[in-house]
């Protein structure tokens, strides 16, 4: 039974060797087959920045309850902005009447949009004011995601048999999504941080705290096991939409985070950037012809129709 995620090293296939780059992609392709959840080394992003980002986000979610709520958004559907503990319930459904995560989080986007109509539509940028260079620290760690994920998109190409670049207009304009979710420390045992769910864009990816109360992934065969997420090092996991787009090729996996072993469980912090291509990209399924399971889709209607289906308390 699989008990942990591969290791993916890209130190060789980030310095533009096109044999390591093949040969990183072809390595992914065979994962995302099996298990949509990877680990990534050497990935470029300077540990200062992971880091900087880290202690701006405690020290955000140590502060008073009063401040925090100033910068949530006056629409509370918008994804944007600070959101309480009970907010949300991922794994919520019908069938799955779950309560709500144990968590709070904060949900920002691109600091600086460029001033056309694509960029410019109300979409809500909240950014508080303390700790002081949190706006700037969050900056800084969004720049590095796109560039890592630009370059994790074109590996993808290559491993899934297309050209490299295929991805690339795509994702020029994208509309990712950051998430800092602080999980407080847990008084009840037995209430998940957060409900089992799958992602529902591109890739995400995750820099997290091995703390008790982590993440869990769920495999073919039905059973949960513990992701270690080292300080330096980022687990990626495939969404919906690339699923949907390799014509379910690659699997979208479920995964949670479980509450600690004992009231009074460790916090824990993770950073969490889900990639989403433009809003209007037109999502068809790599298939041969005749072979599609999906019909066409644009970016930004999967990604309002994933919204309005997920429970907001």
């Amino acid at each position: 039974m699989q008990s942990e995620i591969p290791i993916v090293d890209l130190t060789s296939a980030f310095m533009g060797d096109a044999a390591a780059r093949l040969r990183a992609g072809q390595q992914i392709d065979r994962i995302c087959t099996e298990i949509g959840f990877f680990t990534i080394t050497g990935h470029g992003v300077p540990p200062d920045v992971m880091c900087g980002l880290n202690r701006k986000a405690h020290a955000f979610f140590a502060l008073p309850m009063e401040e925090k709520q100033k910068v949530m958004p006056v629409d509370i559907k918008t994804p944007r902005g600070f959101k309480p503990v009970g907010y949300e319930a991922l794994g919520y459904s019908n069938a799955n009447m779950t309560p709500p995560d144990l968590k709070e989080y904060y949900h920002f986007g691109r600091d600086s949009w460029p001033d056309e109509p694509y960029f410019t539509s109300p979409e809500g940028r909240l950014w508080p004011e303390r700790p002081v260079g949190f706006r700037e620290a969050a900056t800084r760690y969004y720049t590095e995601m796109e560039k890592l994920v630009g370059n994790l998109m074109c590996i993808s190409a290559l491993g899934l048999g297309l050209e490299e670049h295929f991805f690339d207009d795509k994702i020029d304009r994208h509309i990712t999504a950051m998430r800092l979710n602080f999980y407080p420390d847990v008084k009840e045992p037995g209430q998940l941080r957060s409900g089992e769910h799958t992602d529902y864009g591109l890739l995400t990816i995750l820099n997290g705290e091995n703390v008790p109360g982590g993440l869990q992934v769920k495999t073919r065969n039905g059973a949960w096991f513990d992701v270690t997420t080292e300080p330096n090092t980022f687990v990626v996991n495939i969404g919906d939409l690339l699923m949907r787009w390799t014509n379910d090729r690659w699997v979208s996996n479920a995964h949670r985070v479980a509450t600690p072993p004992s009231a009074g469980g460790t916090k824990r912090l993770s950073m969490a950037f889900f990639h989403h291509p433009n809003y209007d990209a037109l999502i068809e399924c790599v298939a041969p012809a005749g072979q599609a399971k999906y019909t066409p889709v644009l970016s930004g209607e999967y990604r309002d129709l994933k919204y309005r289906q997920t429970r907001l308390m």
